[in-house]
């Protein structure tokens, strides 16, 4: 599987997924999601893919969705390929490694959280602008983040929705390492080799049992942001939100 904005490669048992849609600054558009989906999918069942690597470019990881094509073709329905994507993350078997140089947005910066390995360039931008978009978390970091950051500074980059760096990140425990981001996807690619090299049966039951306690408990939560999600999608505040971006002004949520 490749089309022009996923491209997907195998290569001594690592499969890498890049974002490869740069002048739209690596915004997901629902057409990505299902190629990711279907990818991941695949991977699954696939005995010659032993890890995989989600990477974008070295100036920019992801923008988050692309809002023009996510208003013209929401995610109406628990299969849409946004979804199928996540859960696709959220239930992989495999080790999965990720490489985030420059912005990573919304999405791009929680689908790591179901990444096994975060390397980061010293560049990287992180942001999580749901409420700001009057939208809610997804991909089930709003049970993840506060697990993982403790509630006070969730609910700091939740509710806020501010950038914070590759430094933030990983004192935070987001990222394993930052690096130059030119040496960033190279790293990945080569942590990830390791991965491939080792037994496959005892990653994978490594991987299960560090995840067995929450399991359910991140299935749930992603169900129930999904829920949310699309009544707030269709709601007015992110009408207002979305029109002021496309509009390049402030938006005015005093009336919603």
């Amino acid at each position: 599987m490749s089309n022009d904005d996923i491209l997907s490669h195998t290569e001594a048992g690592v499969l890498t997924l890049t974002f490869n849609r740069l002048d739209k600054k690596n915004s997901i558009t629902a057409a990505m999601y299902a190629a990711l989906a279907d990818a991941l999918a695949a991977a699954r069942d696939d005995a010659a893919v032993r890890t995989v690597v989600i990477q974008g470019h070295e100036l920019i990881f992801s923008a988050g969705n692309d809002l023009a094509d996510f208003l013209n073709d929401p995610p109406a329905s628990p299969d849409a390929p946004v979804w199928r994507f996540l859960h696709g993350l959220r239930s992989f078997p495999k080790p999965l490694v990720a490489g985030v140089c420059g912005a990573a947005v919304g999405i791009g910066t929680t689908l790591l959280l179901h990444c096994d390995l975060v390397y980061a360039g010293d560049n990287a931008k992180f942001s999580l602008p749901f409420v700001n978009l009057g939208l809610c978390p997804e991909a089930a970091s709003s049970l993840l983040l506060p697990r993982r950051l403790g509630h006070a500074r969730a609910a700091e980059a939740l509710l806020l929705g501010e950038p914070f760096g590759a430094e933030q990140a990983a004192e935070w425990g987001l990222v394993n390492r930052i690096l130059p981001p030119g040496e960033v996807n190279n790293f990945a690619q080569a942590q990830a080799r390791k991965l491939a090299d080792k037994p496959q049966s005892a990653l994978v039951a490594t991987k299960r049992l560090m995840k067995a306690a929450s399991a359910d408990a991140v299935a749930t939560a992603m169900a129930a942001e999904g829920e949310v999600f699309g009544p707030l999608l269709r709601g007015p505040a992110a009408r207002e939100a979305f029109s002021a971006f496309m509009d390049k002004r402030k938006p005015d949520f005093s009336k919603v």
